[in-house]
């Protein structure tokens, strides 16, 4: 089993190898490295693709309290890792906070920025009492009493629940907390992406029930290599997952472009 031992932690990742172009994806909250087997699958032929489970989630277990920060760094030493010394860094909205970071933390390690239904904020005020909620119960009783309420948010239309469902049983719940609160408690980084020079292509479900479009159109206007916002139509926050014709020929073109 493919793991790395940094930063006091155990990432599980996958590589898919080969000279091509780094490629590394992040997941959402939730989420694995599985979600992105459509882009795997689709790229891997020409670009070195690499997958990994960040911290709570998957194979890669949360040990304590952490930060995207935390999180960014965990991205950047799976590259030196893997002797990568420049990757685009592609992620879902989790992922997007974590890849938005590294950039700000170590910008020459990042030849592009991949923003998949993600922000740079904070969540709505409106919606944290029921977030609070549901991660509440979700430490308490597991996922069962809230699994299909988050399903509809974190995964929208087109995606098959049962699997994540079968996932979502088997985390460790203190482990899941750590990660809760992580996202619960990030800070906002919205008045430093001018500074993150990274050319940039933004996803985005017009379904998008957790993140709405306006705060990747504020990604798109504060972002200065931003080079276009893919509104993906009838998708869903997982709109890699769920639409994957849409996303992937723009996004190889736009890793072609960079070189």
């Amino acid at each position: 089993m493919p793991v790395a031992a940094i930063n006091g932690q155990e990432i599980y990742f996958e590589d898919s190898g080969g000279g091509g172009p780094a490629l590394v994806l992040s997941h959402g909250f939730l989420m694995d490295h599985d979600m992105f087997a459509p882009q795997v699958d689709d790229l891997a032929g020409e670009f070195r693709v690499v997958t990994w489970d960040e911290r709570g989630f998957g194979r890669t277990p949360a040990t304590g309290p952490f930060s995207y920060w935390d999180s960014a760094d965990d991205c950047l030493s799976l590259l030196d890792h893997l002797d990568i010394d420049r990757a685009v860094l592609a992620g879902m909205s989790q992922g997007g906070f974590l890849s938005l970071r590294a950039a700000l933390r170590a910008p020459a390690r990042v030849r592009g920025l991949v923003l998949i239904d993600t922000q740079s904020g904070l969540e709505d005020p409106a919606t944290v009492d029921a977030y609070e909620a549901l991660g509440t119960t979700f430490i308490e009783q597991g996922p069962e009493p809230v699994q299909e309420i988050i399903a509809a948010i974190i995964l929208g239309p087109g995606v098959d629940g049962a699997p994540w469902f079968r996932k979502w049983a088997e985390l460790d719940r203190k482990g899941f907390e750590y990660a809760f609160r992580c996202l619960m408690d990030r800070d906002d980084v919205s008045d430093r992406l001018g500074s993150v020079g990274a050319p940039t292509i933004i996803f985005h479900g017009t379904d998008d029930a957790a993140i709405p479009m306006v705060k990747a159109e504020f990604l798109r206007d504060e972002l200065p290599g931003c080079r276009g916002l893919v509104a993906v139509a009838g998708a869903g926050h997982a709109s890699n997952l769920s639409h994957p014709q849409q996303i992937n020929p723009r996004l190889r073109e736009f890793l072609r472009s960079i070189g």
